[in-house]
Formats: C-alpha cells, structure tokens, sequence
C-alpha cells in the first residue's frame, strides 16, 4: 500500500513539474498540443505494441478480450443513471448533455494510463485499453451530440459530422498499435532488438508527456476561474463514486481476475476528460462548466485517488 502512495506521489510531483514550468511560460497550450499529439500518435501507439508483445503469450491474450463486456455494461449504467440524476436536480437544459458526458467519460488515456502504470506496473496496459475502447467509443458517438445538443442553435448535421468520424477515432493509432502488437503476438515472431530498442526508448515517454499536458491544463485554466455548483458536484459524485461503484457492483454478475477489476475501477474514477472544453466551446455549449468541471475533477482526484486506493490495493 505504501508502495502505491509514493508512486502516486510521483505522478503527482510531474503534474507539479508542469504547473511551475508552465507559470514560468516553458510550457504553454501549443506545448500542450505538441506533447498530446506525440502521446496519441507515437509514444503511445509504441507502448502498446511493445506491451502486447512482451507481457503476454496467445492463451493470455485470449482470456484477455472475455473482460470487455464489464466496461462495456459499466459505461451504460453510468450513463442511465447520469440522466436520471439530472432530470432530478434539473440540471439546465444548455448544459445537460456535457454534464452526462462528463459524469460518464474519464479521462482513461492522460491521467488513467500514468496512474495504473504507477500503481499495477506495465502489465495493466492491455486492461486499461479494454476501457478505453469502450470509454472513447461512448465519448465520441453518444458523448459528441449530448454536447452539440446543449446548443439549440446548433445544426444538427454538425453533430451527425462527428459521429461520421467515429471510425476514425477508433482506429486511432494508439488502438493500431494495440491491434499490430496483437498480430505480431498471434504471428509467434519474434520482435527484432532494433525496433525493440526504438520501442522502448520512445514508448517510455508516454508517461510523463501525458502528466505535462494535465499540468498545463489546470495552469491554463487558472484557480481564480473555476466555479462550484450542485452540477460540478454532481459531476464529481458521477466521476469518483458511481462509476466506480457501478464497476464494483457488476463484478458479482460478470467476474474478472482481480487485477483486471482494480484497473477497471481505477479507470472509471479518472477525472473528466480533458478535450471537455475545447469541444464545449467548438459546439456553443456551456464552456465555463465544462472548463470548472474538468479542474475540479483533476483538483480534487489528489484526495479520491488515496480513498479509492484504500479500497481496492
């Protein structure tokens, strides 16, 4: 348990790292952008491939894929009760949709991959991706026009355009690395030293190019802005209690080995996600929300995480 602490401390002393680089104007939102698009498009993508072919053999892999279905179910409970929670607490209608989306979707790829790898080591990968698949596939079809819908104003073909897009942001190429890494695993091949090395090398960078991003974001955002209400709570009541609960309880009707549970539970109690502005703002919805929803999120993760950790290490 100790162990876990600290390398939750660790994690968070890179977001701190970022924060202080950022107020000294090292980083800025295009370093931002330059760090995500290295994470989804290289260093990721690389991290995969060398995970799926290093850390697991065929029968693993196959026992592997059986666990998505408790995701799968998780994200649509949470989802349900999401709707449910703001018809009862009227939740404005200009900003329902990005608050079911945010009290659905964690962030599973910048704070949820860095904080299993911290805590369960390299061989939670392969399970924190089974959430991801499942959690981006929420974000971008029903997500995206929950938010655009917060905009009566809004064409509706602009929504429908998003969800066209879909297949592309599932063939994203961190899941192509994912599924490269799977052939390679079923091929028996074995990885040459030079793409081992380069694997390596560039892969080992996700991490803490993932923790810069979120750094940047809570400077950027800046403390004096943010705003608390019934529905940033209630998006914080989504975030750090049901969906985890909703994991827990669906343990005992779809069973899983224990490690693929705790990185389940730890990836449904992620933050918001981080793209959760910038699409507010793109779709004319409520942009303040969104941007006071996802810091919070991110604030107060420092205290849950400790909890949850109790709970489930």
């Amino acid at each position: 348990m100790l162990a876990s602490y600290l390398n939750i401390l660790v994690v968070f002393a890179i977001i701190l790292l970022s924060y202080i680089l950022t107020w000294k104007k090292w980083f800025d939102n295009q370093t931002a952008d330059v760090f995500s698009k290295l994470v989804l498009n290289i260093t990721l993508p690389l991290n995969m491939f060398l995970n799926m072919t290093q850390k697991f053999t065929r029968a693993e892999f196959l026992e592997l894929f059986k666990g998505i279905l408790l995701p799968f179910v998780s994200i649509l409970i949470t989802f349900s009760i999401s709707f449910i929670y703001a018809k009862l607490t009227k939740v404005p209608i200009t900003r329902r949709g990005t608050f079911m989306t945010m009290f659905t979707a964690a962030n599973t790829i910048f704070m949820g991959l860095p904080v299993n790898m911290a805590i369960f080591g390299e061989k939670a990968i392969p399970y924190a991706l089974l959430y991801y698949i499942c959690n981006t596939t929420f974000f971008f079809t029903v997500g995206i026009m929950l938010i655009a819908s917060d905009n009566p104003e809004i064409e509706i073909k602009q929504a429908r355009f998003s969800f066209k897009k879909l297949g592309k942001q599932l063939l994203s190429p961190a899941l192509m690395g994912f599924v490269v890494g799977i052939l390679w695993l079923l091929s028996g091949l074995k990885v040459p030293k030079p793409l081992f090395d380069f694997s390596t090398y560039v892969g080992g960078m996700t991490t803490a190019l993932s923790l810069f991003v979120i750094g940047i974001i809570i400077y950027q955002t800046g403390i004096k802005n943010l705003k608390m209400n019934k529905d940033v709570a209630g998006v914080l009541l989504g975030r750090y209690v049901i969906s985890p609960l909703v994991v827990y309880s669906l343990s005992f009707i779809i069973p899983v080995p224990t490690l693929m549970l705790q990185v389940f539970i730890l990836q449904s109690a992620m933050p918001v996600q981080n793209a959760m502005p910038i699409l507010a703002r793109g779709y004319g919805a409520d942009e303040e929300f969104a941007t006071s929803s996802l810091t919070y999120s991110i604030l107060s993760y420092f205290l849950f995480i400790i909890i949850i950790l109790k709970l489930i290490v």
